[in-house]
């Protein structure tokens, strides 16, 4: 079983902010995280959210496959995914995050319209 690696991310995030000559603070801004975050990432002290990765992914330019790695013994999150990362596994996990943001985006576009109802 493949979990998500927090040192893994902290280095990838180190070295891509760093590669694009971004700052915390600027990575912050193009992700809608806050410097905060960015910094506890950094340090392997925060787990973002599905939301939060693939902003971090967009912008620094991985995959997010590359902070998966085989179990440990104390995971800090379990992916449920197959043993072997496949095209068709990478496809179906592209898939997954879009239906999720899709659904987020629905839920606040929701949100909103019922408040604007209410007012």
């Amino acid at each position: 079983m493949k979990i998500l690696s927090t040192a893994r991310l902290a280095k990838l995030v180190i070295e891509l902010r760093k590669k694009k000559g971004l700052t915390q603070e600027q990575l912050g801004e193009q992700t809608s995280l806050n410097r905060v975050m960015v910094g506890r990432i950094e340090r392997e002290n925060f787990i973002p959210s599905v939301v939060q990765l693939q902003a971090l992914s967009s912008v620094l330019g991985f995959d997010l496959t590359e902070i998966f790695v085989e179990q440990e013994k104390e995971p800090s999150f379990i992916a449920l995914r197959s043993e072997n990362l496949s095209e068709e596994d990478r496809k179906d996990f592209d898939r997954l995050l879009s239906m999720m943001l899709a659904l987020r985006q629905q839920l606040t576009l929701r949100k909103a319209y019922e408040h604007e109802s209410y007012t």
